[in-house]
């Protein structure tokens, strides 16, 4: 198309604005007044705002240059559908036809033309339980995992964490767990994961000769989520929880506070250290440097302490939430120790730009790799790609560009400070580009060069099992390690209100977090000893 005609979002616009309610707002100031005029304008410059968001997004300035493009992908759309009307476009793992479509649109409609059409549900992005709309991450789903890691988020340094026997951290119970994973299992289907089965055609083989729980959680990773994105206790507690178990945490963007590189050596018997006075449950010799040190666009935080301190360093080429768009950090989160760690002012709005703009080819890449071996030669270097069709060849770039790791990120999942037009109809599921990377990889004799490694909505020991199966070697945990170490799934976090002091920066509300590293580690070891069995 050359041009569109939304002649039916104009008129909506028209009804709304003549309607009885939107004027008397207007009366009264709660709403600013305007003329039919201006209101259908103010329309047409939001479209236009969201238009040239997806442009940037997609690092292709000329509108021209989208026509017939078919730079999408469609998932959950059958043949019938793609050939009709987007022919050409992929679509892996087929789905509703045009009847489908035709009895959905039916089914909406109301029974008799006198009844009141009415949405069930007008398109919000909270969940609506009552509605029977599902979503993975849920505030039960939090309540279920901390019955099971022993997390009572009534118990923190605001509430009375000093006077209570192990800083409140209960016993794990194996039964709570079970009731959790069973939770997810009996939940409807969400992820082209819930579709796959194992069958195996030989008998199973005691559980001693499988892999110890000790070994497994060293291929344990955490998502790239930033300090800013996070608070400094649940950035901190998940980088100790890691490094206990042997496995690798991850900076995210926007850099480290320099006392992180060194290990913590005065804990009292109280688990307390005058060093990191805000956390609990330390034990002499834990270490809050992040093992991962990412990059991104080299733009916040990025020294060379931080690249000399790492033990990995990762080029993030995209974000598997929200493909296209930099690291973003809305401006109230930006507190006056978030700005000196990233160079920045406090209260200022930070968007890091997408890599794509200062990477355009696999040369580019590679010159990049080679500058971070050059930085820090112990350490190796992964490459973050997103989970879409043609992440192959672009695997076998990497590989060939001399990276150690490729990480596949799916669309699941998020950040706790984009806003939500950016996470939405954004990113694949990681188990389409995962399979393509690894079999392209193997096809092009690279595969033994790389590790592989996957994130992106992981929860339990059979999503790690299924991810192994085709082909990835270390996992990613990003939201569920958030919950495990006290998270709500309040959905705030980019308004930096957080219940629980997880995802704010607001020194009353960090007060209340509730977790240790003890917690976050009784839920690798719940997923490690499900792997095995």
């Amino acid at each position: 198309a050359n041009a569109v005609h939304p002649y039916i979002a104009l008129e909506t616009v028209k009804q709304w604005h003549g309607s009885s309610r939107t004027q008397s707002m207007m009366k009264a100031g709660k709403l600013k007044e305007t003329t039919l005029d201006e209101a259908q304008q103010n329309y047409r410059v939001a479209v236009e705002n969201g238009l040239l968001k997806i442009l940037s997004k997609m690092g292709i300035s000329l509108l021209s240059s989208y026509q017939g493009a078919q730079i999408f992908e469609a998932i959950g759309l059958g043949e019938d559908v793609i050939n009709t009307s987007l022919k050409g476009t992929t679509s892996r793992v087929g789905g509703v036809s045009l009847a489908d479509i035709a009895s959905e649109t039916v089914m909406m409609r109301p029974e008799s033309a006198s009844e009141k059409a009415k949405l069930t549900n007008y398109g919000y992005y909270k969940p609506v339980p009552k509605l029977g709309e599902y979503h993975a991450n849920s505030s039960d789903l939090a309540k279920l995992l901390h019955d099971a890691i022993g997390l009572d988020k009534t118990v923190s340094a605001a509430t009375n964490r000093d006077e209570v026997e192990n800083d409140g951290v209960k016993p794990k119970s194996v039964a709570n767990y079970e009731i959790f994973k069973k939770s997810l299992e009996s939940a409807p289907l969400a992820n082209i994961r819930d579709l796959l089965d194992f069958e195996s055609d030989r008998e199973s083989i005691p559980i001693e000769e499988v892999e110890p729980v000790s070994e497994i959680m060293k291929r344990f990773c955490t998502g790239a989520m930033s300090l800013g994105a996070l608070s400094r206790e649940a950035h901190e507690t998940l980088a100790i929880a890691v490094n206990r178990v042997g496995g690798k945490s991850n900076s995210g963007e926007g850099g480290e506070d320099v006392i992180r590189g060194k290990d913590i050596t005065d804990v009292d018997e109280k688990g307390r250290s005058p060093t990191f006075p805000h956390l609990a449950g330390l034990k002499n010799g834990d270490s809050a440097n992040s093992y991962i040190h990412q990059v991104a666009s080299g733009r916040f935080g990025v020294t060379p302490e931080f690249l000399v301190t790492a033990k990995q360093v990762e080029i993030k080429m995209a974000q598997g939430a929200k493909p296209g768009e930099g690291g973003q950090l809305p401006g109230p989160k930006v507190s006056d120790y978030i700005a000196t760690l990233r160079a920045s002012k406090p209260g200022v709005t930070l968007i890091s730009p997408p890599p794509h703009h200062d990477i355009y080819s696999i040369e580019d890449l590679a010159q990049l790799i080679h500058d971070l071996h050059a930085v820090n030669e112990k350490a190796g270097v992964s490459v973050k790609l997103v989970s879409s069709i043609g992440i192959g060849t672009v695997a076998c770039g990497v590989a060939k560009a001399n990276a150690d790791v490729i990480q596949i990120s799916g669309g699941d999942g998020g950040t706790g400070a984009s806003p939500l037009s950016s996470i939405k109809h954004a990113g694949c599921p990681w188990e389409l580009g995962l399979s393509e990377a690894h079999s392209a990889l193997m096809n092009n004799g690279l595969r033994d060069r790389v590790t592989l490694r996957v994130d992106g909505g992981i929860r339990t020991g059979r999503d790690i099992a299924i991810a192994a199966m085709m082909g990835a070697e270390e996992y990613g945990f990003g939201t569920i390690a958030m919950i495990a170490e006290g998270c709500v799934m309040a959905r705030v976090c980019h308004l930096n209100t957080c219940p629980v002091g997880v995802t704010s920066q607001k020194e009353e509300l960090r007060k209340k977090f509730p977790g240790t590293p003890e917690h976050v580690v009784n839920f690798f070891l719940f997923v490690a000893e499900e792997v095995r069995e």
